[in-house]
């Protein structure tokens, strides 16, 4: 069934029609262009496809198209907002927790959701916070460092 629906994509009002039971990944990935947002598994064991609806992070494997209606939802792709790098961003580019890059979109968006909730985790914390990202190249120290990084920092930056 076709609907209509409305939301805040990367900051600007979006409006489509597709079908009520599209996957939210294929919906951002095959029908706008933004392939940032990854899949790997198709069953929220990943984190791949993490993006942020109302500043929480959810996975948009497991959401379909009508629940993005009147909601907010960020991607990697608007998280700089043409003013370079977020801060966590940053953080993982200078701690070398980019590898291959595959995950990297979900993790950053992951970790910008838990120092939302904890602006200054333990790497305990953080290791607990980002548990649902698998990342089969960095071995996840790395990882830690860079949202260590930004949770240390005076204003959450780098």
């Amino acid at each position: 069934m076709k609907i209509n629906i409305s939301f805040i994509l990367n900051g600007k009002p979006t409006q489509l029609e597709t079908d009520s039971d599209r996957r939210v990944v294929d919906l951002l990935r095959e029908d706008l262009g933004l392939t940032g947002t990854k899949e790997a598994c198709g069953a929220g064991e990943c984190g791949a496809c993490t993006i942020l609806v109302n500043g929480e992070s959810r996975l948009s494997c497991l959401m379909r198209a009508g629940q993005l209606a009147g909601q907010t939802i960020l991607t990697i792709e608007g998280l700089a907002g043409g003013q370079g790098l977020h801060p966590v961003q940053r953080a993982f580019v200078t701690q070398g927790a980019v590898q291959c890059g595959f995950c990297t979109p979900g993790l950053i968006l992951g970790s910008i959701d838990l120092l939302r909730r904890n602006p200054r985790p333990n790497r305990e914390e953080i290791r607990e916070g980002l548990s649902g990202n698998l990342c089969r190249c960095t071995g996840y120290q790395k990882i830690v460092d860079a949202v260590e990084t930004v949770a240390a920092s005076p204003r959450g930056e780098e």
